[in-house]
């Protein structure tokens, strides 16, 4: 049983990457090493060239993300976190699955649609083949399961039909070289909305700051986005029902729900008929203090760039280890000589 899964090293994590995704690989690492099972977790430094890049910014990008990473309780002695960079073996695969993967299978992928644009021709190729390195960022571990959001589960699948292809054209059915990855989907806050729109997810490629609670925020800056956050005049309702038609309200009590480790009925209980110029202070107030251990720990640890570096280069070494039975295996069942 392995879990692999990453996540791009592009600008501070904010809320809906820590409840979305950074809480539950922390909940993971503690369940699956401690019944002796692996946990994966790099930074994509190989996806972010896909798009404009500053290179000083993704190198200090890089560094930023394990510093918040391990701040958040992700442990280098327990789970395995590195950058693909240096493990060559990702791109190598990468490359030995694109005899295999298919021109149609990445034209439908809704992320290349989305990033490309109405430019597609002036988008790089990098862009295009993303999912199939994301195929080898997993395949090349034998990876079990993988965490991944609502808007990752198409490129999951992706890997998957990449995977039963060449096993199916270059292995045999007792043999088969990789494994398919079956998805992980957190059961809660698995998407947490911008504070600005509720129909948009928080990013921190958005333009506006005020859009997303930075886990590097402070106590003033976070209480004043959730101050200043999108809302409507009604009171909190009695049920989650009827939230559905009020975005913006719906995602700040799922917000306050995951924060609290209770339910959205639960909140609702709490704040049943009172506005938000009563709910918004207590939300503000409940991630102030959620998040100051993790803040507190960021600032300690993003000055010591040795010390990340040790990080991310004892995690390369376990992961290259793992990765070269597989990637053997790739090279031989395509008839590949390897000196």
């Amino acid at each position: 049983m392995r879990i692999v899964s990453g996540i791009q090293p592009t600008g501070n994590l904010h809320l809906g990457n820590y409840l979305g995704a950074i809480r539950n690989w922390v909940r993971m690492q503690d369940e699956w090493t401690a019944q002796g099972h692996d946990c994966l977790y790099f930074l994509a430094d190989l996806h972010a060239i896909s798009m404009p890049h500053d290179p000083a910014g993704l190198r200090a990008g890089t560094r930023e993300m394990v510093a918040a990473l391990v701040a958040c309780g992700i442990d280098p002695e327990r789970s395995i976190l590195f950058n693909q960079t240096q493990v060559p073996a990702h791109a190598e695969l990468q490359w030995l699955l694109t005899g295999t993967a298919r021109m149609g299978w990445l034209n439908r992928m809704t992320q290349w649609k989305d990033k490309a644009g109405k430019n597609r021709e002036g988008a790089s190729v990098a862009l295009f083949t993303y999912p199939v390195l994301q195929a080898a960022d997993v395949l090349l571990y034998q990876a079990t399961h993988v965490p991944v959001g609502e808007d990752q589960k198409q490129h999951l699948e992706l890997a998957r039909d990449i995977a039963q292809k060449f096993n199916n054209d270059f292995a045999t059915e007792d043999a088969p070289v990789f494994t398919l990855p079956e998805p992980i989907i957190p059961p809660e806050a698995a998407r947490i909305m911008s504070l600005r729109d509720g129909s948009a997810k928080m990013s921190k490629s958005d333009p506006s700051d005020m859009s997303r609670i930075n886990l590097t925020d402070d106590a003033d800056a976070i209480m004043q986005k959730v101050r200043k956050a999108k809302t409507d005049p009604e009171p909190l309702p009695s049920d989650a029902e009827a939230l559905k038609e009020r975005p913006e309200a719906a995602n700040l009590v799922g917000i306050y729900a995951a924060m609290a480790g209770c339910s959205v009925a639960d909140v609702l209980a709490r704040y049943e008929g009172q506005g938000f110029g009563a709910f918004k202070p207590a939300l503000g107030e409940l991630l102030v203090e959620s998040l100051a251990p993790i803040t507190a720990r960021y600032r300690e640890l993003r000055t010591d760039t040795d010390a990340l570096d040790a990080i991310l280069a004892a995690g390369a070494v376990k992961a290259r280890a793992l990765a070269a039975p597989t990637l053997t295996r790739a090279y031989e069942a395509l008839g590949l000589l390897r000196g």
